[in-house]
């Protein structure tokens, strides 16, 4: 009987419809959910030997792994396992094999932050809000040449965004990193400290990883610092920005306009306050979700499946390297 390959959430089929599985069909049986893995017959997922999860979509618990005894592999798309009870996974002797080596988000997120961020400076949707009914605004924007742009965490998204400022736009560009970050001014973008940034920058863009020391940073306080004219745009963790405070700062005004496409809990509440604003938008965390991606998604994991069934897999690619 051949192992078990489970694909969790693939809800857009696009993992299913990747070519790439073909070189696996013979050796194992692979199945693809888009309904919860609470919904799975525990007779249909205690034989699975592999798992395959679509980022943090599914939380893989104690609970989770209990139901499947005989779990020897995780794939898991992208470079973080937040999702994932890693202790609990140790002790079951499961591996965890990240995805680290994607480089797709590297051109989609760039795009969807620049898309936002352009969106925000001619005030798109209050343009269209105004044109759906029926009237004709008068409406002034900014251009983005000449302006500065600040961003948080200058790593693999944000030094892609850098790249763009300068060249496609001709912005100025300043970069602040958390403290510990292997990221150095190196790249020819001068690092400034944070209250300089957020007090000189007509944009501000995060692209740092969630941490303890992250979450929350922007709050009432920092939102302050910011230029009243100034744009802050979150692709990164929605953890990042106190909310409410958000909320309030753009309800008065004390900055001019957001783009959110990451939220601290997600779906975002049917009832949030951001649903209304005008100066904001907002995106259901589309900034990874395009073709490219779970194309690469599929095969980095369907190689991490062959290299591990035949031994080769190598040990950078696993969670604990990267402790």
């Amino acid at each position: 009987m051949k192992p078990r390959l489970l694909v969790l959430d693939d809800w857009e089929g696009r993992v299913a419809a990747s070519g790439c599985w073909s070189k696996l069909s013979n050796s194992v049986d692979i199945k693809y959910m888009r309904e919860p893995i609470s919904s799975a017959k525990e007779t249909e997922i205690a034989g699975v030997e592999f798992l395959m999860a679509i980022r943090e979509r599914t939380a893989l618990t104690e609970e989770v792994f209990a139901k499947m005894p005989n779990l020897k592999l995780i794939l898991q798309t992208g470079g973080h396992a937040y999702h994932i009870d890693a202790h609990a996974a140790q002790k079951r002797k499961i591996t965890i094999a990240l995805g680290r080596k994607i480089k797709a988000p590297l051109a989609s997120i760039p795009e969807l932050t620049f898309a936002m961020i352009l969106g925000l400076q001619h005030k798109v949707p209050l343009a269209l809000k105004a044109m759906r009914s029926a009237e004709w605004p008068l409406i002034t924007g900014r251009n983005l040449s000449g302006r500065r742009l600040g961003i948080l965490g200058n790593g693999r998204h944000g030094s892609n965004v850098a790249r763009i400022a300068k060249t496609a736009f001709n912005m100025e560009v300043v970069a602040w990193d958390r403290p510990g970050s292997k990221n150095n001014n190196s790249d020819g973008i001068p690092r400034v400290h944070l209250d300089e940034l957020l007090q000189t920058s007509d944009v501000v863009s995060i692209h740092l990883r969630l941490s303890p020391e992250s979450t929350g940073l922007i709050n009432a306080g920092t939102l302050l610092k910011m230029k009243k004219d100034a744009i802050l745009i979150n692709t990164s963790r929605g953890a990042i920005i106190d909310e409410p405070a958000l909320i309030d700062a753009l309800t008065k005004g004390t900055i001019a306009a957001a783009g959110l496409d990451v939220f601290a809990h997600e779906p975002l509440a049917k009832d949030s306050p951001l649903r209304s604003l005008l100066n904001i938008i907002i995106t259901p965390h589309i900034g990874w979700t395009v073709e490219e991606v779970f194309e690469e998604f599929a095969q980095i994991a369907s190689t991490q499946l062959f290299e591990f069934m035949n031994g080769t897999l190598a040990p950078s690619e696993l969670l604990e390297a990267h402790f």
